[in-house]
């Protein structure tokens, strides 16, 4: 399926999104034709990835403590911002859409090729749309409390969209997630000229605490259980 299907809504033809790592993923198209190569290896290629930046947060933070923990998780927040931006390169406004749809439009494309998820995408209003993730790729070896990595990945997206001149910000916050034991992973987006979103910087900072007591004590079983 081409990834310009991914949305039925007649605006989704507007949103000139750039592929991340174009260069990349042309040279993986044409391995792709190589008989005997199974794409499905990839899966299992990019868990060893997703376990390894898990497990480097852990370490930094057992041995470095708060600082460790900031360094890791400033870098994710970069790896987001420079996602984004090349997702948002060819954008240079609204050109026809609403906000709202610009919002939705972007989360599916992270939804979609960032994190290779599926997803039931919503607009729910003007200034609010939501999104289910029915499948991700993390979803049998990550926790609950892995998922917290991804925060500083959308985090960065998030900036990208906010160097946009004409764009107001949105805030994001999930209500379930499928490694804590829900059907779906659910999000919702809400507009806030404000640009404050204290519920998710709360958030991140009890996630940072729990995590620094944890790596302060003896491991009696793992964050997840």
């Amino acid at each position: 399926m081409s990834c310009r299907s991914y949305r039925e809504e007649e605006a989704w033809s507007l949103f000139d999104f750039g592929q991340p790592y174009a260069a990349g993923l042309d040279g993986l198209r044409e391995v792709l034709e190589e008989p005997g190569f199974d794409p499905a290896v990839l899966w299992q290629w990019g868990t060893m990835q997703a376990t390894a930046v898990i497990r480097v947060l852990e370490a930094c933070e057992r041995e470095f403590g708060g600082r460790g923990q900031e360094v890791v998780c400033a870098a994710l927040r970069e790896v987001g911002l420079d996602v984004g931006r090349q997702i948002l390169s060819g954008i240079t406004g609204p050109g026809g859409m609403s906000e709202a749809e610009f919002v939705s439009f972007f989360a599916t494309v992270i939804n979609r090729i960032c994190y290779v998820s599926l997803e039931e995408p919503s607009i729910d209003s003007e200034e609010q749309v939501s999104f289910d993730i029915t499948w991700c790729p993390h979803q049998e070896y990550y926790g609950a409390f892995d998922c917290r990595v991804q925060r500083y990945f959308v985090q960065g997206m998030l900036d990208a969209a906010g160097e946009l001149e004409w764009y107001e910000p949105w805030q994001v916050r999930f209500t379930q997630t499928i490694p804590a034991g829900a059907e779906t992973c659910r999000f919702v987006l809400r507009k806030d000229p404000t640009g404050d979103d204290p519920e998710w910087a709360e958030y991140s900072r009890l996630l940072e605490k729990k995590a620094l007591d944890a790596a302060r004590a003896p491991r009696r079983g793992p964050l997840n259980a």
